[in-house]
């Protein structure tokens, strides 16, 4: 747990304006608003993510790929995305996921400065 909680952590902190705290017991990143929690076996679940995703991504994943993703408890109504992290895990598929959590919830001039960064590196 504590690579996996390690590895989520820098890929969360590596965007702009991204702090941590904890939330109902679990770390927790935010970007003014929630935008990534971690999960592990607090709720009865797999050791996971909890990411805000677009419109229809949730059901889109989980349709292609129900072993590795799930509809979280709590969240999970709003379309947020269960990604499992026990199991073979794409460490830049999951910071991509991520990156696509925080779009969906960084006020507008994060993502631009996040894309600006993205050009220049």
């Amino acid at each position: 747990m504590t690579e996996s909680l390690d590895r989520v952590r820098e890929i969360c902190l590596a965007l702009p304006e991204v702090t941590e705290k904890l939330s109902h017991g679990s770390p927790t990143w935010f970007v003014k608003k929630t935008f990534v929690s971690f999960s592990d076996h607090g709720h009865g679940g797999p050791l996971a993510i909890w990411c805000a995703a677009a419109p229809g991504a949730q059901e889109e994943a989980i349709e292609k790929e129900p072993d590795r993703f799930y509809r979280p408890p709590y969240v999970g109504v709003r379309g947020w995305l269960g990604v499992r992290l026990d199991v073979d895990v794409d460490w830049d598929e999951i910071a991509a996921i991520i990156e696509e959590a925080y779009r969906q919830v960084a006020p507008r001039r994060l993502v631009a400065e996040l894309d600006e960064g993205q050009r220049l590196g």
